[in-house]
């Protein structure tokens, strides 16, 4: 292990190797924690303080059992924020430490410098803090267990935001119509423009008091901050691998370190067939990369003036749409799974991976299809005053695929103890039929048919003009 005269040396150096590779990042503060602390922050999301809540409890245990069994090791973490604050695992190798201090630094550059997270609060660990005090401050008042009922409400439908909200401006209450519940006026009418954002129209117009209102604010609020991040991680990792690549093997490493930084290099990119989601996004993204910067390249540095501009302006959708091309996947051999194999990609019965397809545009498409918002179902709120009763008209974005009914009868109940006492209705598709889900507070109601068009982009539910 390095000491800490020693890694302050280390980090002093590495950050101005970055500073002239180009990179522009806020300044950073490094943290050198044991393994128990590095699981205890990530079971917080990565933050060092939050609410309590017995999901940051369960998703501890999960990494401690996971980093006992040799399952996963977290080496690194960094938060967006000015200052950005980083913490490394005490027990890393001083290999491991150097390239984990120039991965920081890339990240850093990107939190900064792309335009997904322009909008990003970068005071979010204060933020985090203060929400932790007031929820504390809450439970005290009101009963934890009161709370807690809550927060367990809350973040079932947490991700039921619009993640490009920061960049929308909502619009103007119109004056002169009546709002759900005798709340703040909002237009109500048969075929409304769809609205996203089903936290923050809950907040504006759920039956809530204001303690809950509060929370609901506070889970939305981090709910956004977290969002760029799941939009990028492709991208953002693949710049990080790309850079701290650069930077070791270009400026830090030593002859005596070069094979343990190969070993644990290429351990970061394995193509393994039981990866999440089929790719190692490590993996993905800094190939991508790669292969801009040689297909850009005049050899007047236009390549890595291209890298730049990708890292500026792309998040993961766009970046694999844009530039996962079919000579890409054609010289790296890209396939997919059977789909009854795409947990582990091996047939049960012979236990041997079984290749679906080697289609680019196959390929494209399934990649694009679980980093479309997340892989998880787009809903709307279409009707704030359904059937003139202050009923709560929600709508699934059809793409091909059904919604899980337990899962939807789970949210939907969810939802409708947030709006208050009046039923919410769910119309999407069920194996080609337009079907309604009704829950008002006690009992569920499940007939065929579809209720109201909607004026929207893609078709929901097929109902679009």
């Amino acid at each position: 292990m390095l000491s800490e005269l020693q890694l302050d040396a280390v980090i002093e150096d590495i950050r101005g190797y970055a500073k002239d590779a180009g990179l522009d990042f806020f300044p950073t503060i490094f943290e050198v924690v044991d393994y128990r602390r590095m699981n205890e922050i990530a079971g917080y999301d990565g933050f060092p303080n939050r609410y309590p809540h017995w999901r940051f409890g369960m998703e501890f245990e999960r990494l401690s059992k996971s980093y006992a069994y040799g399952l996963l090791r977290i080496s690194e973490m960094v938060i967006n924020s000015n200052p950005a604050y980083a913490y490394l695992l005490r027990c890393n190798n001083p290999v491991d430490q150097k390239y984990m201090i120039a991965h920081v630094y890339a990240h850093c550059d990107f939190f900064k410098n792309n335009m997904w997270f322009a909008h990003t609060n970068r005071r979010m660990v204060d933020e985090m803090a203060n929400h932790a005090s007031r929820i504390r401050g809450l439970a005290d008042r009101r009963g934890f267990d009161e709370v807690e009922e809550f927060l367990d409400i809350c973040l079932t439908i947490d991700d039921l935001i619009d993640v490009q909200s920061s960049f929308k401006r909502r619009n103007d209450q119109q004056p002169g119509k009546a709002a759900p519940h005798g709340l703040p006026e909002r237009p109500a009418c048969a075929c409304p423009h769809a609205d996203r954002d089903i936290l923050q129209f809950l907040i504006e117009y759920g039956r809530l008091e204001h303690w809950q209102r509060d929370i609901l604010s506070m889970i939305r609020e981090e709910s956004c901050y977290f969002a760029p991040q799941a939009q990028t991680k492709i991208i953002n990792e693949g710049w990080a691998t790309y850079w701290h690549s650069k930077i070791m093997t270009e400026r830090v490493l030593s002859d005596s370190e070069l094979i343990d930084y190969a070993d644990h290099h290429a351990a970061m990119l394995v193509s393994a067939a039981g990866l999440r989601g089929g790719f190692n996004p490590y993996k993905l993204g800094v190939e991508l990369f790669r292969d801009i910067e040689e297909r850009w390249d005049t050899g007047l540095g236009q390549g890595l003036q291209k890298v730049f501009e990708v890292r500026r302006i792309y998040n993961d959708v766009g970046f694999i749409d844009e530039f996962l091309t079919r000579d890409f996947c054609e010289k790296r051999k890209l396939f997919t799974y059977e789909p009854a194999c795409r947990t582990g990609g091996r047939d049960e019965r012979s236990g041997r991976n079984v290749i679906g397809s080697r289609d680019f545009e196959t390929i494209k498409r399934n990649i694009l299809a679980g980093l479309t918002n997340f892989g998880k179902p787009a809903i709307y709120v279409t009707d704030g005053n359904y059937r003139n009763r202050g009923e709560l008209l929600l709508t699934h974005r059809h793409e091909g695929s059904d919604l899980r009914w337990d899962y939807a009868r789970d949210v939907i109940a969810n939802i409708q103890r947030v709006w208050g006492e009046n039923p919410v209705t769910l119309q999407t598709v069920v194996e080609g039929t337009p079907r309604l889900l009704r829950f008002d507070g006690s009992d569920f109601q499940e007939t065929d048919g579809l209720e109201t068009e909607v004026e929207c982009g893609p078709e929901l539910v097929g109902a679009c003009a």
